[in-house]
């Protein structure tokens, strides 16, 4: 309800038809994306290139499991900055977690060059979901909080350690 190309009155008319048809019913909007839009990003690296059976793996220094299970529980995938969703493109990568779970990735992105080690990945509008449906299985990290300033610097909030994993299995 918040996007700038959100048809706000069309919602209200949507609502005040249901109201007339139905006036014992009491009508609750939950405010999903009014409040958590634009987030804040997921930044990732590639750690390694993988090729089995002519699909390319770039393996992230990030889970799919762990950090954004919203993508594997629900037909959520998040815009990847500088790519296209779809097989369809010039460098066509499936993005892979860092866990050892076999199901730890998540669809087909194109880019428009070729992916090397230590390059950035930026998951855009991820942080509604990232910051509390989080898990450390087998240990996995969670990712740090920080804030990029104004100058491009990283403003470290939050680091999280094996001791936070550690912590919760007492």
């Amino acid at each position: 309800m918040t996007r700038k190309d959100y048809d706000v009155k069309h919602l209200i008319g949507l609502l005040k038809g249901l109201k007339e048809r139905y006036p014992h019913l009491q009508i609750i909007l939950e405010p999903g994306s009014a409040f958590t839009w634009q987030t804040g990003v997921l930044t990732a690296n590639v750690i390694d290139v993988v090729e089995s059976k002519g699909i390319k793996t770039a393996i992230l220094n990030v889970s799919f499991t762990c950090h954004m299970p919203d993508c594997l529980e629900m037909p959520y995938q998040p815009t990847v900055r500088g790519a296209e969703l779809g097989e369809e493109g010039p460098y066509v990568y499936r993005l892979g977690g860092n866990s050892c779970l076999s199901g730890d990735y998540m669809g087909y992105w194109s880019f428009d060059h070729e992916l090397k080690i230590g390059e950035r990945i930026v998951f855009e509008d991820m942080i509604h979901y990232t910051t509390v449906k989080t898990n450390m299985f087998n240990g996995i990290h969670h990712p740090a909080i920080a804030l990029w300033t104004k100058e491009g610097k990283a403003e470290i909030y939050k680091q999280f350690s094996y001791e936070d994993y550690r912590d919760r299995m007492s």
